[in-house]
């Protein structure tokens, strides 16, 4: 019976001592993958932005519908011919990587993107949260989320502008 009790204690104490997995990160080739996809969206070279996805990734911004890495770049550019600057502010963004309970690898990465409107220079600043799944070094998985009510509003008003200066006098 004290053998037992020794060999029970043993297996306690050697268990307890062994050290947990880590799962969070501050440093590591997933975030450095998704901050240059950052710097690629602001260089608008889209390339190396979609160099960083997988050729099967979805991308869901604000959507339950998720796209491809083309039809992303699309809606990009779409919005973007309305700025004449646009980036993500450095002060105050946060990246971080966690390997959840399923053994799965994401990066998340809050920060402010701002821009300047062509057509009268108004700054628009919005909080944006990035979650990327990655396997094998690629994102394959991509949400993002951020209030589109201020960009939305503005380009309306560009655009209601812009008509009521097409429609001719009487």
């Amino acid at each position: 019976m004290k053998k037992l009790f020794l060999v029970l204690f043993a297996v306690c104490f050697i268990t307890a001592c062994q050290k947990e997995k880590q799962r969070y990160f501050f440093d590591s080739a997933e975030i450095e993958t998704l901050k240059s996809g950052i710097k690629a969206y602001e260089a608008q070279d889209w390339d190396k932005w979609k160099s960083n996805f997988a050729d099967t990734a979805k991308v869901y911004a604000n959507s339950k519908k998720g796209v491809s890495a083309d039809e992303r770049i699309e809606s990009f550019n779409s919005m973007l011919a309305y700025f004449s600057s646009y980036g993500f502010e450095e002060k105050g963004s946060f990246s971080e990587m966690v390997i959840d309970k399923d053994d799965e690898t994401w990066v998340n990465y809050w920060g402010n993107w701002k821009g300047t409107l062509k057509a009268n220079n108004q700054e628009i600043s919005i909080p944006v949260h990035l979650t990327a799944q990655f396997i094998d070094g690629k994102i394959v998985k991509e949400y993002a989320y951020y209030d589109t009510y201020g960009v939305n509003t503005a380009i309306s008003e560009i655009e209601a502008a812009k008509m009521a200066e097409e429609i001719p006098s009487e």
